[in-house]
């Protein structure tokens, strides 16, 4: 009998969650068989599609993306909870898993939210998988929040990025956590935040742009059907500067927040193994990177069971 229950905690990082890809591939190679998964934000939607027993399949589907594919995700809508609504994400989380209820996967799972009022974290593992992922993305100002069961629900990594706790609660023994986010803050100043590495535009495409362009490209379209006031006060808003958009700035203020929280979460309660790949130089909506950051955890990964030695 396996002495051991091993737990795998999923932190948040938007795009950089590509990397999850590989670490699980690593463990896998490794020959450590997984018993219980929390996951955060990205680190939820990774962790809720593997435990469906389809990680293959949003591999495949990672690494095909271009900005086109990206875009295509962005339902934006005029600011009032958030600038995206997120529907169309949901509606390509139900294609990618099997299991859509918790009382089905054939292995614990949790994922962290925030609810909006109070600042606690919740603890979702029943009822809707779709719906509690679509909870535990949902970045504030940028994704409108979730309601569900009388609480209005964003991203779980406002409280928990890197749930080693939430593992330990599913009864894991011993916890492998992966860390996205602790080299976002050594990226050089003059690289950051809204100097954002462009992909090459592929035959037939239009030239790829940032994330923020294209939904301030969306807000402008949706402001021409607008009282003239108010559509001229949001294309003034969403105008070109010097200084880093609205967009650029959530995100790096989120990051920074998330970087300090970790680190405070990650000495009260360390996890027995902890994976951070290199990830410094992706932005926030960077997932036509993916093959990058799936290396990049699949190196982390084996560098870090080499020197574990408690190794199972």
């Amino acid at each position: 009998m396996k002495s051991e229950k091993i737990g795998l905690a999923l932190g948040s990082g938007a795009a950089r969650g590509w990397a999850h890809l590989g670490v699980l591939r690593a463990l896998d190679e490794a020959g450590i068989a997984v018993d219980c998964v929390a996951g955060t934000s990205m680190g939820a939607l990774v962790g809720a599609v593997y435990v469906s027993g389809r990680i293959d399949l949003l591999e495949e589907f990672a690494l095909g993306m271009n900005w086109r594919q990206i875009v295509s995700f962005l339902d934006v809508v005029l600011p009032k909870s958030g600038l995206i609504d997120g529907k169309k994400i949901e509606a390509f989380f139900r294609q990618q898993v099997e299991e859509t209820r918790f009382e089905d996967l054939l292995i614990p799972f949790a994922a962290v939210a925030t609810e909006l009022r109070s600042g606690s974290a919740v603890i979702l593992n029943q009822g809707d998988l779709i719906k509690v992922v679509r909870a535990s993305i949902s970045i504030p100002g940028i994704f409108t929040p979730v309601l569900l069961d009388g609480r209005v629900l964003v991203d779980g990594g406002l409280v928990n990025p890197v749930p080693v706790t939430v593992a330990r609660s599913l009864g894991a023994t011993k916890v492998i956590a992966v860390d996205l986010n602790h080299t976002l803050l050594e990226l050089p100043a003059e690289k950051a935040p809204d100097n954002i590495q462009k992909p090459s535009a592929d035959a037939g495409e239009p030239e790829a742009s940032s994330w923020a362009r294209q939904l301030r490209t969306g807000l402008n379209q949706r402001a021409g059907s607008l009282h003239p006031v108010l559509s001229k006060q949001i294309k003034i808003w969403n105008s070109d500067s010097i200084l880093p958009s609205i967009f650029d700035t959530l995100g790096m203020t989120i990051n920074i927040m998330e970087v300090r929280i970790t680190e405070m979460n990650l000495k009260m309660d360390p996890p027995d193994l902890l994976i951070r790949p290199k990830l410094a130089d992706f932005m926030f909506m960077d997932f036509h990177r993916s093959e990058e950051a799936i290396e990049a955890g699949y190196k982390a990964t084996m560098a870090a069971l080499d020197e574990w030695e408690e190794c199972p």
